[in-house]
């Protein structure tokens, strides 16, 4: 047997996911290998957004879950210093195979497949009592703790205005994801098959909670590119009523921290497509400047 740990250790370990920490218990292997588990109940809070009376576990959070199963086998290798932090660099095929609903317990496994130079490269997959449900391969790495640069840009373009392609109210009339799981405010314009979403990023969101220095994770990245190119598909007249169901992420790049304050500009690219899968790309911006990207994948089906 190996290293075990439980809650208290697990909080220990992993500091910076203490309040929202995806493993009830874990145990390393040897220096390559890790599995943990999460049982999921009603109780959880993202079920209440995600989705109402039909409540399924994001499948960003199962990324999260392997995420942080990875940080904790390779913290000791990545060995942030004062002022750094682990972030997802990049992420290989990502693939949802089978949804994990409450009652369901999951078996999270990793392995450490690569290294280089403070940089670990990981396969990991998630499983329930049906079968395979989630895998991946990421890599983590380390960078500096984000400080502020400037004061943003306050009352531009971007901001709500009286042209927007679609205000709240109407994107969450196409989009089941509700508090605390609906993470873009609105759509600010469409352009032929590309359409323009705002997140604006905030201190006090649940995402944050218990973080000593807030940054916006990789995961929930790929989850606001996954929601501007739901409501981009699901806004054409052919999909009217339709659902968006996230499948897979692809070749997805963390450029630069998202942090509070931040006005999160997210471009998707979404060609009409004659099968019920959606597939494009989406680009991520900060005051110009470019923080992600990804590809993204899902299926449109009858709600």
């Amino acid at each position: 047997m190996g290293k075990l740990y439980g809650v208290y250790e697990l909080k220990q370990a992993l500091p910076q996911w203490k309040n929202r920490l995806m493993l009830d218990r874990a145990e390393i292997i040897d220096d390559t290998h890790a599995a943990a588990v999460k049982n999921l109940t009603n109780n959880e809070e993202f079920f209440n957004g995600h989705f109402p009376n039909h409540p399924i576990m994001p499948g960003v959070l199962q990324v999260e879950a392997m995420r942080q199963l990875a940080e904790l086998l390779g913290r000791e290798k990545l060995a942030p210093a004062a002022g750094e932090y682990i972030y997802i660099k990049t992420m290989g095929k990502t693939r949802f195979r089978r949804p994990n609903v409450p009652g369901d317990r999951i078996k999270i496994e990793v392995e450490l497949v690569e290294e280089a130079e403070r940089e670990l490269t990981f396969k990991a997959n998630i499983s329930n009592s049906a079968g395979a449900a989630c895998d991946s391969q990421f890599t983590l790495a380390v960078r500096n703790i984000p400080g502020p640069k400037a004061m943003p840009e306050l009352f531009n373009a971007a901001d709500k205005n009286a042209e927007l392609k679609l205000n709240e109210e109407q994107t969450k009339a196409l989009m089941p994801h509700r508090y605390p799981f609906l993470l873009i405010d609105y759509v600010l314009k469409e352009e032929g098959t590309t359409i323009v979403a705002v997140k604006n990023v905030a201190a006090d969101e649940p995402v944050f909670a218990g973080m000593e220095h807030p940054v916006m994770p990789e995961n929930l990245l790929c989850e606001i590119g996954a929601q501007a190119g739901c409501a981009c598909v699901l806004s054409r007249p052919e999909n009217a009523g339709k659902l968006g169901f996230f499948m897979s992420i692809e070749n997805a790049f963390s450029l630069a921290p998202v942090v509070p304050g931040d006005q999160l500009m997210v471009e998707c690219d979404l060609p009409p497509s004659k099968s019920r899968f959606g597939k494009g790309s989406c680009r991520m911006t900060v005051d110009g400047v470019e923080v992600f990207k990804s590809a993204i994948m899902f299926a449109i089906v009858d709600a």
